[in-house]
């Protein structure tokens, strides 16, 4: 039994594949710390041919999502450090800007693969057209 199943929505986000047929890459780079193609996507799928920006200024909403990941990502950490041992707010500051920085890249990622999988389904048998 697989936990992600070809055809999930989170199948797509967590492997960062093709919204529409789930086995084209949409990134340059498998790896999100390549710092030189790090926020380099692909223009199409590879398989398929789906192109990933589907209108000028696209993936602009995807900054709202990645606000919120990285909201809950800074909840999560607070409540996590809270039930640790009380930390001083120097701790937290501390703690939250590192993560920050390490996790930007991961996040900017996700936030742009979870936004192109708002807006598209999967249709595995589909080939070559923009947008539906």
């Amino acid at each position: 039994m697989k936990i992600l199943p070809v055809g999930s929505k989170l199948y797509s986000i967590l492997n960062f594949k093709c919204p529409r047929c789930h086995k084209g890459e949409v990134f340059e780079s498998r790896n999100p710390y390549n710092l030189r193609k790090m926020f380099a996507m692909k223009e199409t799928c590879s398989h398929c041919g789906f192109r990933y920006e589907v209108e000028p200024a696209f993936f602009y909403g995807a900054m709202y999502v990645s606000y919120g990941y990285t909201v809950a990502v800074f909840i999560a950490t607070y409540i996590i450090m809270n039930w640790i041992y009380e930390p001083s707010v120097g701790d937290i500051v501390t703690v939250l800007g590192i993560l920050l920085v390490i996790g930007s890249p991961l996040i900017f990622r996700l936030a742009r693969i979870t936004w192109l999988n708002v807006f598209v389904k999967y249709e595995p048998n589909k080939r070559g057209e923009k947008f539906k």
